[in-house]
């Protein structure tokens, strides 16, 4: 019975060494005529999505670092809310029930997509 058990791990152990591949880059290099290596990784084109909300606008930054706007998109937002009473006679602060949330202040939130 005890070999049975260590064969057994022996088995299990030696299923899971086999199935485990190494990831390798089979990859070769493309040499140009003048004697340098061409890597595609340089001509990877890089994408990011960012978000500017209620005023903040930080785009120029990106812009000034290489990147290039391929799509806006812009849509309102509401920026802040505040509390109201329910009627005139209610005390917020008393009774929590007749406090109402309005949108305070509406802005525009721009989406850009940006490649470099």
């Amino acid at each position: 019975m005890k070999r049975i058990k260590q064969f057994t791990k022996l088995f299990f152990l030696l299923v899971f060494l086999t199935s485990c591949k190494i990831s390798q880059n089979n990859e070769n290099p493309i040499i140009n005529s003048d004697g340098k290596s061409n890597n595609n990784n340089n001509l990877e084109k890089k994408k990011m999505e960012i978000k500017f909300s209620c005023g903040e606008d930080g785009i120029s930054e990106y812009l000034d670092d290489g990147w290039v706007i391929l799509k806006e998109d812009s849509q309102e937002k509401i920026c802040t809310w505040k509390s109201v009473p329910a009627t005139k006679d209610c005390d917020m602060e008393k009774d929590k029930g007749c406090k109402l949330t309005k949108p305070d202040k509406i802005g525009v939130e721009k989406t850009y997509l940006l490649e470099k």
